[in-house]
């Protein structure tokens, strides 16, 4: 099972490959998206110039995954990967934590491009492409 980072989704929209093709591989039931990412991308809409065209096409892309909110142990998580890195000094953005301890909470892979971003945070799996 897997969850989708915001820039692979954004990938997989533009109908870039190999994000856009490891989609359609994957079963669409085992693919989830946080509402992180949905804010995010929503956030991409708004600051085009036709948000309303933006927002029709990312919800529409949307409306065959599976979203996950955030709730207390995914918080929890979010706070001690956080606490980790910054004894580490190294800092990461919020939102990408967010992405991190949702799919940790869950046990998902996640889906990204960044993979500097995420591999320095313990037991994250992440889906290579091939």
């Amino acid at each position: 099972m897997y969850l989708l980072d915001t820039d692979w989704l954004i990938q997989a929209l533009a109908g870039r490959e190999p994000a856009a093709l490891t989609l359609q591989r994957l079963t669409r039931s085992r693919v989830y998206v946080s509402y992180v990412t949905v804010g995010e991308i929503y956030e991409r809409a708004f600051a085009s110039a036709n948000p309303h065209a933006h927002l029709v096409g990312f919800r529409y892309f949307l409306s065959v995954y599976r979203l996950l909110g955030l709730d207390e142990p995914t918080m929890e998580r979010f706070a001690e990967t956080r606490a980790l890195l910054r004894r580490r000094g190294e800092g990461l953005a919020d939102f990408d934590l967010l992405i991190a301890a949702t799919a940790l909470r869950h046990g998902l892979t996640l889906l990204t491009f960044n993979v500097r971003h995420f591999e320095r945070i313990p037991d994250l799996e992440l889906y290579q492409p091939r």
